[in-house]
């Protein structure tokens, strides 16, 4: 698999960029318009449920809205295909052990970029830029394979205090559904 080119602009980042401005310029304007009217909601750094989710960084996705969720109830945690890496452990020690967090959701989801990429993708870039990643891309087949690796890897993981709660689930970007995966039993 070749590295993939840019896509085209949506059209509002096409306009950004036709009168001179960026897209980072367009989020910069719109966060002074968002500043305006912001009012300070008094709540500290501690989700109100004790929940984290790990997901994808897919676009389709809007968590809070999905989930029902508001400002302050969770800490979300998102990557490329929201795999359990080091960094999500990291994350995830700091969110338990220092702000009371108690569940871990897990979500994938169907239409998944990482289910047609493999680990070629980093010797790619290797031969492009004469370095290899450190990292793994952790690209994957099997969704509920790799959600069940997911939980299995928070599960087990010395450094969280509550691996009771942690559920995986699979998002249906086309229904909107989350399907939630059976643990290996």
């Amino acid at each position: 698999m070749s590295i993939a080119a840019p896509q085209p602009l949506p059209p509002s980042a096409d306009s950004a960029a036709r009168t001179g401005g960026t897209v980072t310029d367009r989020l910069v304007e719109a966060n002074r318009s968002y500043a305006a009217e912001f009012q300070d909601p008094g709540m500290d750094a501690r989700p109100v449920l004790r929940v984290a989710v790990v997901a994808c960084m897919d676009a389709r996705l809007d968590l809070h809205k999905a989930l029902g969720l508001e400002l302050g109830d969770c800490h979300t945690i998102r990557n490329a295909g929201g795999v359990v890496t080091d960094d999500v452990i990291r994350s995830l020690t700091i969110s338990q052990r220092a702000l009371g967090t108690r569940s871990v959701v897990l979500i994938h989801h169907t239409g998944c970029g990482l289910l047609n990429v493999t680990e070629d993708f980093r010797h790619e870039l290797e031969d492009e830029v004469g370095q290899r990643p450190s990292w793994a891309v952790e690209a994957f087949k099997d969704l509920d394979a790799d959600v069940r690796q997911s939980m299995q890897r928070v599960r087990t993981s010395p450094f969280l205090l509550h691996t009771d709660d942690v559920r995986g689930f699979v998002f249906d970007v086309t229904t909107g559904l989350l399907r939630e995966v059976t643990p290996r039993g």
